[in-house]
């Protein structure tokens, strides 16, 4: 288990740490973890789509960045540091217009300085609907 102090993360608690920032205006809730990933779920509707219905790339990323981010954060002592994203990218397969979204960030390296995520974001069916990698650094706590 990756996680700091050995337990999973507190799903709730991750949702309103976020609840006043741009997750919260998103919609963004976390909804699952396992040992290596954590998932967040949210919606496709007027505040995350773009002007011709469908869910904005923006959108999607702002989703991958917020789950990785998250994650990364959980495995590490809050007391003495951070993650912030460095990098990311994303490969936008299919339109969705409606329903949600969900993203799963796996870990693929924890580093001393740096941290490499894998997010796959999937529709309501299942379907694969965007495919994403970030690189976060971990910083100290001012």
């Amino acid at each position: 288990m990756i996680w700091f102090g050995n337990t999973k993360p507190d799903l709730a608690a991750m949702t309103t740490m976020g609840a006043a920032s741009m997750p919260g205006l998103l919609g963004i809730e976390f909804v699952d973890a396992g040992d290596d990933w954590l998932s967040a779920r949210m919606p496709v509707d007027h505040r995350t789509h773009q002007p011709f219905g469908r869910l904005h790339g923006g959108a999607s990323v702002a989703l991958a960045e917020t789950v990785a981010s998250v994650g990364g954060a959980m495995t590490l002592d809050p007391s003495r540091q951070v993650t912030v994203g460095m990098e990311i990218n994303a490969n936008h397969i299919r339109p969705v217009m409606s329903g949600h979204v969900t993203a799963t960030a796996k870990a693929e390296s924890l580093g001393r300085t740096t941290q490499i995520w894998t997010i796959r974001i999937t529709d309501d069916a299942g379907k694969l609907i965007c495919l994403s990698r970030i690189t976060l650094a971990v910083i100290a706590v001012a």
